[in-house]
């Protein structure tokens, strides 16, 4: 076996396990917008794949220097075949670590009941959550607890209406996305990001737009199709209407398109274990499943902890909500850029 730097990962029998976030669509959507260098390598075997990478190199003078695949994505952009392939890769990024001078790397892939190898450090901190889909939204209706059960059906109940759509969509949806993640505290990319993202993964993006009885603004979702697959990128609600279940109506809606179109699997997305969003995902009665969060780090350096989690961030994160939308909405990009 042998490590090579290859211009593409174009490898069919490994693209589950790169997800979309790990696939060459994703990362030169990402690259375009925000100018990052990508570095890709594969293991090969008798020509034939057997591990492949993909890592993004991010420097940001608030949070650092780092390597890290699947930027913007729950996990993804590593994918091996067996422990000597993996193990093989894994050192050669480690010396593209050092000749970079990179603070520290970041791995999130799938596996997180696997131990990681030596030199490597796994942060425990995320999950994300799978559900099963039926052949009907009823049999999966069936499933839940009582009050959940309940609450999606007021949720149908209280004159929300949604829309799912590509490029039509986008003024509504950077509007919905920028909205409640301001509400939330946190900053976001420009409307060009979710343009370009859009024209890169053209018809296997879908974006959904909720909108309360009176036509406004209630939230949205992106949603990316892979396979079998539905991945949850974004699923968010505005403050107003948190109260009328539009989070129920929100998800249901989408889980109920997924079946219409023969998805088996809908991940919700990533959470901090622990988290309020973890509690709300729960309820929909997913396997949850821990992602392997694995660090390289340099001489010196501790582990990041780039989340709201993160008691340095709560001052930031209380005064960005109360910061005007025409300070935070060019602010913001440049900030989000350094939290890949």
């Amino acid at each position: 076996m042998k490590v090579e730097k290859v211009g593409a990962l174009s490898f069919p029998s490994l693209e589950k396990q790169l997800s979309f976030s790990g696939l060459d669509t994703w990362t030169s959507f990402v690259q375009s917008v925000y100018d990052y260098k990508i570095h890709r390598y594969a293991v090969l075997e008798n020509s034939n794949p057997v591990a492949a990478i993909s890592l993004t190199e991010v420097k940001h003078p608030i949070f650092g220097h780092y390597l890290i695949t699947a930027p913007f994505g729950s996990y993804g952009g590593f994918a091996y075949e067996n422990s000597e392939a993996r193990d093989l890769l894994l050192d050669e990024i480690r010396q593209l670590a050092k000749q970079t001078k990179v603070e520290y790397v970041s791995i999130h892939h799938g596996e997180g009941a696997s131990t990681p190898p030596d030199n490597w450090i796994q942060n425990s901190a995320y999950s994300t959550y799978l559900i099963d889909l039926p052949s009907t939204p009823e049999e999966l209706l069936k499933t839940f607890a009582s009050d959940h059960r309940n609450h999606v059906r007021k949720s149908t109940k209280k004159g929300f209406q949604i829309r799912f759509g590509h490029l039509d969509l986008l003024d509504d949806i950077y509007e919905a996305l920028a909205q409640s993640m301001h509400e939330l505290g946190s900053p976001y990319h420009t409307k060009t990001y979710l343009s370009q993202m859009a024209e890169s993964l053209g018809d296997t993006l879908e974006f959904a737009v909720l909108y309360d009885p009176q036509g406004k603004i209630a939230g949205g979702g992106v949603f990316i199709y892979q396979g079998d697959t539905i991945f949850n990128l974004h699923a968010n609600i505005l403050r107003h209407v948190r109260a009328a279940y539009a989070g129920e109506f929100l998800y249901w809606s989408a889980i109920e398109r997924a079946i219409q179109k023969g998805m088996k699997t809908f991940d919700l997305g990533r959470s901090l274990i622990g988290s309020g969003n973890e509690t709300f995902k729960m309820k929909w009665q997913p396997r949850k499943k821990l992602l392997a969060y694995w660090h390289w780090l340099a001489p010196g350096q501790e582990l990041p902890a780039l989340n709201q989690k993160n008691p340095k961030f709560q001052l930031a994160i209380a005064v960005w909500k109360r910061l005007p939308a025409f300070i935070v909405r060019p602010l913001g990009p440049y900030i989000v850029r350094g939290l890949a």
